[in-house]
C-alpha cells in the first residue's frame, strides 16, 4: 500500500513539470538555435596566440568551504611539496566558510595567501577568483581533502611539453585503499543517447603522459592564461560538478589538450566536503540539470541536439512513470535547466566564438588513437602494425585461425607486430606462448560481455556481441602507447572499431560476407521460426555491413568473387577492396604426398562449431555416403575437427571414424586418400582446400566449397553440387590414384604459385606501407 501510495504522489507532483517540458524543451531549441544565429552574424574576434606556459615556478589554489579540518590535515603535504620550487606560492580561496577556517590558516599557515571571500561563490566561483589572484603561469588546483606526495608537483610540470597543453591531471587513489577507485584522474568522456557520458577508467598499463578527456578540477595543473580565456569554470553550473567537464571540452573544442599524468600521485578523500554537507538527491538533481546545460552550451552539431531533445524527454518520462535513475534525466531537471537558458544563451555564444573543431572531433581527440594521429610526429623504420583478432589464434583450429596464424608469423617477421586476441577462456592463453615470443607485444582479453541479443535490435547479433568500450579503449590505448602505423581488424565483427584516422590506416579482412553467408544458409534451414530469425538477421547484417564498409581504409577478402560482390553492393569501393593478400597458406610447412595413402578412405575436415561444416557433413551423411558404399562397401569416412558431433548421431558408424579435435592437421591430410569438401553455404575461401591441396591430398568438393580457388571441374579438384555427381567423383578417384595424384600435383602447383603465404604477406606490407604514405603525404 505504502508503494502504491509512493508511486501516485510521484505521478501526481510530477505532473505539472510534465505537462510543461515539451515547452520547456522547444523554449531551449528556440534560445540555443538564436545563440547560433547571433554567433554567425557577428565577426569573429581574433583568438590569442598559443603559447607554453613558464613551468619553473605554480601557484597552487585550494578552495575551501568549511574545511578547517580538512586544511588541518592535508594543507602540510601542499606546502611541502613546494620546497623545491622557488617563487611558488599556495592559496587558500575561502568560500564565506563559518567554522573559522579563515582564523585558522592566518594562524596556523603564515605563508600561505589567503583569498577570504565575503560570500559562498561555490566550487567554480572560489577557483575562478584564486586562478585571478595566482601569480605565475601554471594554477594547480586542489580539493581541499586532497592529499598529495611529496614529489607530485614535477610530473606534472613535465606535463606541459608544447604550447597546446592546456591542462595535466593527476592520478587519484583514495586515502582508503579498500575503497573500489570511482576517480582515478583518466577520464573519457563520449556521447551516447542525446547525452554526454562522463567516466574514470583504472588503466595500469598507462605509465607516460596520456590524453585524458578534461582535468579532474580538485587535482589538477592548468595553464592559468588559457584557462581565463576559456573564462575559467562556468557559473551556470553551480553549486558544483562538471565545471571541469565543461572547461575541458571548450579546451578540446579550442584545439588544444588535456593530459594526464600516472606518475604525479595524489590522494582524495572522496566528497570530503559536498558529500557530507548536501543529501544525494540534491546532488543528483544539481548533476541531471548541470548535464543538460553542458549540452545546451557546448554541444553546436544540431543533429546530437534533436537526438538530445528526443532522448532527454523520453527518459525523464520514464522517470516519471517508474522511478528516477542516475542515467536519466527528469522533469523537474528540465524545468531547472530552462530556468539558465538567459545565462546559457551567452555561455553557448561565448563558446561557438571560442571553438575550432566540431564536436565530433573533440569527442575523438582525446582517444589515444586519435590523439597520436593528430599531434604525434610519425617516423619509424620499421612499420608497426597492431593485429586485433575475435578469435583465438592458437591453436588454428578453424580456417580463419589458420589465415591468422600464419599471417601473424609473416607479419612478425616483416613488420614490429603488435596483437590483441580475445579469449573465450582464459586456460586459453597459454597455447598463445608462441606468439608472445614472436610479437613486439601481445594482449590478451577473456571474451568481454557485449550487448544482449536483442530481436528488434537493427544491429546484427554477431555485432552486439563483441561491441565493448573496454575493447575499443585497449585498441585505442594500444595505437598510442606502442606508436601503431597501421590498423590490422579481424572478421566483420570488427568492423566497428576501425577508426576515421587522417594517417593511421584502419584495414579490416572480411574473412567471409556475413550478409552473403546468411542468405547461402536459408535454403537449409527447415524451422520456421528459425528462417524468420535467418532472414531478419540477414537484412540486419546486410545494412550493417554497407554502412561499415565504406570506414576502413582498406577492406580485405578471399577471393576476386569475394571482390566483385561486395563492389557490386557499394562500387565506390572497388579501388580499396584487395584480394590477394590475406587467404594463403604456409606452403613449406606441409609435406606434398601425392602417393602412399591409406585406400579408399575420405577425410572430412572441418570445426564444427562453424555452422556450414554442420550442414556439410549432415547432407553428406545422408545423400553422398550411402551411395559411395553401395558402390564401394571398403569406402570408409574419417571425421577430423574441433567440437565434433556425438558418435551415436552418425549413421553407418562401422565405416566412420570420429577422431575430433587433433592439435596439428596434417598428420590426417598426408595419410587418407581423398579430402571431401561439401560446403553448401557461407563465403569466402576454405583454408582447409589450401591444406588440402599443399598436402596433396586429391578433393572434391562442391563449387561453393571451392569459391575462388577452383572453377574447372578436374583441373585443380573435382567439382560437383548434386549427390549422385559427388559420388561419382569419389568413387571414380578412389578407384584411380595415379589420376588422383596428378591433379593433386596440378593443385599443388598452383598454390605454391598463387597463394604461398610468404610471398602474399610480403605484398601485404608493401601495401600497408603504400597506404601509410598516401594518407601522410
Amino acid at each position: 500500500m505504502r508503494k502504491a501510495l509512493g508511486v501516485a504522489w510521484r505521478l501526481l507532483s510530477g505532473l505539472p513539470f510534465a505537462l510543461l517540458s515539451p515547452v520547456f524543451l522547444f523554449t531551449a531549441a528556440i534560445v540555443l538555435f538564436l545563440a547560433d544565429l547571433a554567433t554567425a552574424l557577428t565577426p569573429r574576434r581574433r583568438l590569442r596566440p598559443e603559447t607554453r606556459p613558464d613551468t619553473a615556478k605554480v601557484s597552487i589554489v585550494i578552495p575551501n568551504w568549511n574545511g578547517r579540518d580538512l586544511l588541518a590535515k592535508y594543507l602540510p603535504s601542499v606546502i611541502a611539496s613546494i620546497e623545491n620550487h622557488p617563487d611558488s606560492e599556495v592559496i587558500v580561496v575561502d568560500n564565506g566558510s563559518t567554522d573559522g577556517s579563515v582564523a585558522f590558516v592566518e594562524e596556523a599557515f603564515p605563508d600561505v595567501r589567503l583569498l577570504p571571500l565575503k560570500e559562498n561563490l561555490g566550487f567554480g566561483g572560489g577557483s575562478n577568483a584564486g586562478f585571478r589572484a595566482a601569480q605565475n603561469d601554471i594554477v594547480v588546483l586542489l580539493n581541499s581533502d586532497m592529499r598529495v606526495e611529496p614529489d607530485f608537483l614535477q610530473p606534472l610540470l613535465d606535463g606541459f611539453t608544447d604550447e597546446k597543453v592546456f591542462s595535466v591531471t593527476c592520478q587519484i587513489f583514495f586515502s582508503d585503499p579498500s575503497k573500489i577507485r570511482q576517480e582515478t584522474g583518466l577520464t573519457e568522456s563520449w556521447w551516447q543517447q542525446g547525452a554526454l557520458r562522463v567516466r574514470h577508467r583504472a588503466d595500469e598499463k598507462i605509465h607516460e603522459l596520456y590524453p585524458c578527456a578534461y582535468g579532474g578540477g580538485g587535482s589538477c595543473a592548468f595553464d592559468r592564461n588559457k584557462f581565463l580565456e576559456l573564462g575559467g569554470f562556468d557559473e551556470i553550473l553551480a553549486p558544483f560538478y562538471l565545471e571541469d567537464t565543461d572547461l575541458g571540452y571548450l579546451a578540446w573544442k579550442r584545439g588544444w589538450k588535456a593530459m594526464y599524468q600516472p606518475a604525479s600521485v595524489v590522494y582524495h578523500e572522496h566528497r570530503g566536503t559536498i558529500g557530507k554537507k548536501f543529501s544525494d538527491a540534491y546532488i543528483q538533481g544539481v548533476l541531471k540539470k548541470n548535464f543538460l546545460l553542458f549540452t545546451w552550451k557546448n554541444i553546436h552539431e544540431w543533429r546530437r541536439l534533436l537526438e538530445h531533445f528526443v532522448f532527454t524527454w523520453s527518459s525523464a518520462a520514464l522517470s516519471w512513470l517508474f522511478g528516477d535513475s542516475p542515467e536519466r534525466s527528469s522533469f523537474a531537471a528540465i524545468a531547472r535547466a530552462a530556468f539558465q537558458l538567459p545565462e546559457t544563451f551567452m555561455s553557448r555564444a561565448r563558446a561557438r566564438e571560442l571553438a575550432i573543431i566540431s564536436d565530433t572531433e573533440a569527442f575523438r581527440r582525446p582517444l589515444g588513437g586519435h590523439f597520436r594521429d593528430t599531434f604525434a610526429s610519425m617516423q619509424g623504420e620499421k612499420l608497426r602494425v597492431l593485429f586485433v583478432s575475435p578469435y583465438p589464434i592458437c591453436p588454428p583450429v578453424h580456417g580463419g585461425a589458420v589465415f591468422m596464424y600464419q599471417t601473424v608469423r609473416e607479419l612478425a617477421r616483416l613488420c614490429e607486430l603488435h596483437v590483441i586476441v580475445l579469449l573465450d577462456y582464459a586456460h586459453q592463453g597459454a597455447a598463445h606462448d608462441e606468439l608472445d615470443a614472436m610479437c613486439a607485444s601481445t594482449e590478451y582479453v577473456v571474451r568481454m560481455e557485449g550487448r544482449q541479443k536483442a530481436f528488434g535490435s537493427m544491429e546484427p547479433h554477431a555485432v552486439r556481441e563483441f561491441r565493448n568500450a573496454d575493447l575499443a579503449w585497449l585498441i585505442q590505448r594500444q595505437i598510442f602507447t606502442r606508436h601503431i602505423d597501421v590498423l590490422q581488424l579481424e572478421y566483420t565483427v570488427l568492423g566497428q572499431y576501425a577508426g576515421r584516422f587522417k594517417r593511421i590506416p584502419s584495414i579490416l579482412f572480411e574473412h567471409d560476407i556475413y550478409f552473403q553467408s546468411i542468405a547461402r544458409r536459408l535454403p537449409f534451414i527447415t524451422n520456421t521460426v528459425e528462417k524468420i530469425e535467418a532472414r531478419w538477421e540477414y537484412l540486419r547484417a546486410l545494412r550493417y555491413e554497407l554502412r561499415m564498409l565504406p570506414t576502413p581504409d582498406r577492406i580485405q577478402v578471399c577471393s576476386r568473387d569475394n571482390r566483385d560482390y561486395i563492389a557490386s553492393f557499394l562500387p565506390a569501393l572497388k579501388d580499396r577492396i584487395d584480394d590477394g593478400y590475406r587467404a594463403g597458406i604456409e606452403t613449406s610447412l606441409y609435406t606434398f604426398t601425392p602417393h602412399g595413402r591409406e585406400p579408399f578412405t575420405l577425410l572430412f575436415l572441418g570445426s564444427f562449431r562453424h555452422l556450414p561444416n554442420q550442414e556439410a557433413l549432415t547432407w553428406f551423411l545422408r545423400e553422398v555416403f550411402p551411395k559411395v558404399r553401395a558402390e564401394e562397401p571398403r569406402a570408409r569416412l574419417v571425421i577430423v575437427g574441433s567440437d565434433p558431433p556425438a558418435r551415436h548421431s552418425l549413421p553407418e558408424a562401422a565405416a566412420i571414424e570420429l577422431i575430433g579435435f587433433v592439435h596439428d592437421v596434417r598428420e590426417p591430410l598426408k595419410r587418407y586418400s581423398l579430402f571431401v569438401c561439401p560446403i553448401l553455404s557461407g563465403s569466402g575461401v576454405r583454408v582447409k582446400l589450401l591444406e588440402a591441396f599443399s598436402a596433396g591430398i586429391p578433393v572434391v568438393s562442391t563449387r561453393l566449397g571451392a569459391e575462388g580457388l577452383a572453377d574447372v571441374d578436374g583441373e585443380l579438384c573435382a567439382l560437383a553440387d548434386d549427390a549422385p555427381s559427388f559420388a561419382a567423383h569419389i568413387l571414380k578417384l578412389i578407384r584411380d590414384p595415379d589420376a588422383a595424384a596428378k591433379m593433386a600435383e596440378r593443385a599443388r602447383a598452383e598454390v605454391v604459385a598463387k597463394r604461398d603465404m610468404r610471398v602474399m604477406t610480403e605484398r601485404l606490407v608493401e601495401c600497408y606501407q603504400a597506404t601509410v604514405d598516401k594518407m601522410r603525404n
